[in-house]
């Protein structure tokens, strides 16, 4: 395996604690701010799988670079992802940290992932065929499986760190968190969007969905963790999208088809995945980047330069 294609899927940063580490994310504790690494591993049904996908850490955190460079609309905690930035104890690491980690200003998080769905696809589906609505929010009758949305709808959910997120109404979120903070969030949430869906359908992608997280960094309202990816959205190619059936995406989806196949039980230890499915989801990773930014991720530097 060449370098250009190492797959990493545990990091260890000697003498510096590890604050979290998630499914997909190795937080590290640098006092004042975070170093957040994002390594290949895939899961699926909040189960971490055994082999992970090459490339797809850079991807996440060139895609969320990409994003917070180009998005005004509020502050957010990237610093930098380009290693010769980081702390001077960091740099004998870079090998492993470069191209996949974001140098970020620590937040006190909000607790609630801020959901904007623009298509009727997922739990929103499933929640609108048994009540006509989703989260509470009514919507026309009739609608068809990934039909558009008339006008994108903010539907938040509890963050848990175990995976399991529960959507909750807004009268729920204004009771955990406030009313001036949840208007506040709706109202980035939605324009966040609707800006990035606007900038992705003019180059073939159609972002159904997506989840934010913010905190508050001095005192004011920022995004923090990933943005936009094909990891907390779905990606669908344009151009392959009708209503009333399930769109093919930019993401994880070969994984997640291979296993309903296989009949697994989503219970852990997950199966290891055929080469075939980790090349093809690679790709798609790959190909999301591609797409979105018009500059391919391999054969160039993934630093700010």
């Amino acid at each position: 395996m060449t370098e250009q294609t190492r797959i990493v899927t545990s990091t260890d940063i000697p003498g510096i604690p590890m604050a979290r580490r998630g499914k997909v994310r190795d937080v590290y504790d640098l006092n004042e701010e975070l170093l957040i690494v994002a390594t290949d591993r895939v899961s699926a049904f909040d189960v971490v799988l055994p082999n992970g996908i090459p490339h797809k850490g850079t991807v996440l955190t060139q895609i969320s670079r990409f994003w917070f460079e180009r998005m005004n609309i509020c502050p957010n905690h990237l610093i930098s992802t380009d290693v010769a930035n980081f702390p001077e104890h960091l740099q004998e690491h870079a090998d492993m940290l470069a191209g996949r980690t974001m140098l970020v200003r620590r937040a006190e998080r909000v607790d609630i992932e801020c959901v904007v769905r623009g298509y009727l696809i997922g739990s929103g589906w499933k929640d609108y065929q048994a009540t006509g609505a989703v989260c509470g929010i009514g919507l026309p009758a009739d609608m068809p499986l990934a039909g558009r949305l008339e006008e994108p709808i903010f539907t938040p959910a509890s963050k848990a760190d175990d995976g399991h997120d529960e959507n909750i109404s807004f009268d729920t979120m204004v009771g955990m968190v406030g009313a001036d903070t949840s208007e506040r969030l709706r109202e980035l949430s939605l324009q966040i969007y609707v800006e990035a869906r606007a900038f992705a359908e003019e180059r073939n992608i159609i972002i159904a969905d997506t989840k934010f997280e913010f905190g508050f960094i001095d005192g004011e309202l920022s995004l923090i963790d990933e943005i936009l990816t094909p990891d907390s959205s779905r990606f669908w190619p344009a151009d392959q999208y009708e209503s009333g059936v399930s769109p093919p995406s930019y993401d994880k989806q070969f994984v997640r088809d291979w296993l309903s196949d296989l009949g697994w039980d989503k219970n852990p230890p997950g199966p290891e995945l055929p080469e075939a499915v980790v090349e093809g989801t690679a790709g798609k990773y790959l190909e999301a980047y591609e797409q979105l930014t018009g500059i391919p991720l391999l054969g160039t530097q993934a630093s700010e330069e």
